[in-house]
């Protein structure tokens, strides 16, 4: 990954498709400026909510976004890309405006959640960078927040490392989880590169290098005093495991140390509900029980809803590679261009799936609060158009049908925000640790102003999204005027 400044991406990290098309806007003089949005089409999950992710790394990766001399000669090598094309290639640099809601923030279906305004051929080619970068952390820290709800807010633990999509997969993993709710990490460069809490406990095959796993257990105790947690599931939990955490427990416990069990296999509910028996029943009320073994936010729901002891969860390979879900549907759609006459006019895709028909024109987000700072919906305007609290407006749905709803909000809050202009930051870069923990806050603040039946981890109530007037009017008149041609 590219977190740290200076550190260069090379711009052949493109589609080969750019490329091409980008040679044929250069020999056509077609390099004027538009406008692309990013937004996706439905919640991974069967969600209702999804916590935005990677524009931090995207931008990063954006302002170095450059083409190396290796990569002209890969390029000339191909043979279908001329000389005076390369040398714009060569100087290369991302010279637009990015707007993008704040990362961490809750994000919803058709709304732009990043904003583009540069000269097309840097639009087209950066298009796969910045769908990269943000469609696969949102989808991890999305999934981390289901977690992190469905444990009623408790520890977390991302134990994902091994069975992530690679190390930059691993890395992307490690810091979308943290935004989305993950307390600590077992990947240890995760650790230092983005400043978050290392955890671990220990493996079987400690257990199985001794004798016994009594002698396993004491001789962990004996080095890490202070961060001991028993595996208890090596040999059968509640016959032997638990026994024998519980004697050398009681051990650390004589000395003023806290302690932990972790269970990796079997019923969960029954073991956790049996081994707190056993740990209280010693008087180690204060030892703590962790659980892990191929978890999802479904599991856990369940099982804090059944009353299990859990005090923390260990989640590896369902949270940092999506589970059920191998992608998130962000998508990169141009909506406005420059004509021949210097103007910026809208532009709109139809497609033959209304759902998959896009809205025209520059855009921006606001999101409108109720008296008790409770989100009530998402207005999606076209730019200029202004909604002043406490003045009740229309609102429509985005598929142009008979639905629209009417509020009045007493707080309006818009969404998108400048990040760079002109190829420069609008604002200082922080560290990475201190960003993740702002990212981090956001998720958890903007999750406060959210009603609980957005939140549900089945049947989630369905957040409002809705087009201005000014907006729905003019996808209309798109929409009328492509029916006429027809």
């Amino acid at each position: 990954m590219a977190e740290k400044t200076g550190t260069k991406q090379s711009g052949l990290f493109t589609d080969f498709y750019e490329l091409t098309m980008a040679q044929g806007y250069w020999k056509q003089g077609l390099d004027r400026t538009v406008v692309f949005d990013v937004f996706f089409r439905r919640h991974p999950f069967n969600g209702g909510f999804s916590v935005f992710a990677g524009i931090e790394t995207c931008i990063d990766r954006l302002l170095s976004f450059s083409f190396s001399e290796d990569d002209i000669e890969y390029l000339r090598s191909q043979g279908i890309f001329e000389e005076g094309f390369l040398d714009y290639l060569r100087d290369f640099h991302f010279t637009g405006d990015l707007y993008s809601f704040n990362e961490g923030s809750l994000i919803f279906p058709q709304e732009p959640v990043i904003r583009i305004h540069a000269p097309l051929i840097q639009a087209q080619i950066i298009e796969g960078l910045v769908l990269n970068q943000c469609n696969f952390q949102t989808l991890i820290a999305t999934k981390t927040t289901r977690v992190w709800l469905a444990s009623g807010k408790k520890d977390v633990m991302e134990f994902g490392l091994r069975r992530a999509q690679g190390t930059d997969g691993a890395m992307s993993a490690t810091r979308a989880s943290f935004i989305g709710g993950a307390s600590s990490t077992s990947n240890t460069l995760g650790g230092k590169a983005f400043g978050i809490p290392v955890a671990g406990t220990m493996a079987h095959s400690w257990v199985l290098s001794f004798p016994s796993e009594l002698e396993a257990f004491r001789a962990y105790a004996e080095i890490y005093p202070e961060s001991t947690v028993f595996l208890i599931d090596t040999y059968d939990s509640l016959k032997s495991g638990i026994k024998n955490a519980v004697t050398v427990g009681s051990e650390l416990h004589k000395n003023g140390h806290r302690f932990g069990v972790r269970l990796d296999s079997g019923d969960i509910a029954y073991l956790s509900s049996e081994v707190r028996k056993e740990l209280d029943s010693a008087g180690l009320s204060d030892a703590y029980i962790t659980v892990s073994n191929e978890l999802t936010e479904e599991i856990i729901s369940a099982l804090v809803a059944s009353g299990s002891p859990v005090d923390s969860w260990g989640v590896g390979t369902n949270m940092v590679t999506g589970g059920s879900e191998s992608s998130f549907s962000g998508v990169y759609k141009m909506c406005a261009r420059t004509d021949g006459s210097g103007n910026m006019v809208p532009v709109m895709k139809f497609s033959d799936n209304p759902t998959k028909s896009t809205n025209p024109g520059i855009k921006n987000v606001y999101r409108l609060f109720d008296e008790n700072g409770m989100a009530r919906g998402d207005v999606i305007t076209l730019d200029g158009e202004k909604i002043t609290p406490g003045r009740e407006y229309r609102y429509f749905h985005p598929m142009i049908d008979y639905r629209h709803f009417s509020l009045s909000a007493s707080d309006v809050r818009p969404m998108l925000k400048k990040r760079i202009e002109n190829g420069k930051r609008t604002e200082k870069r922080l560290p990475d640790s201190e960003q993740l923990r702002v990212s981090r806050a956001t998720m958890m603040e903007q999750m406060e102003t959210f009603d609980g039946s957005y939140k549900r981890i089945l049947n989630p109530h369905i957040y409002k999204v809705s087009l201005s007037e000014g907006l729905r009017n003019m996808k209309l008149d798109f929409i009328n005027a492509n029916e006429r041609a027809d």
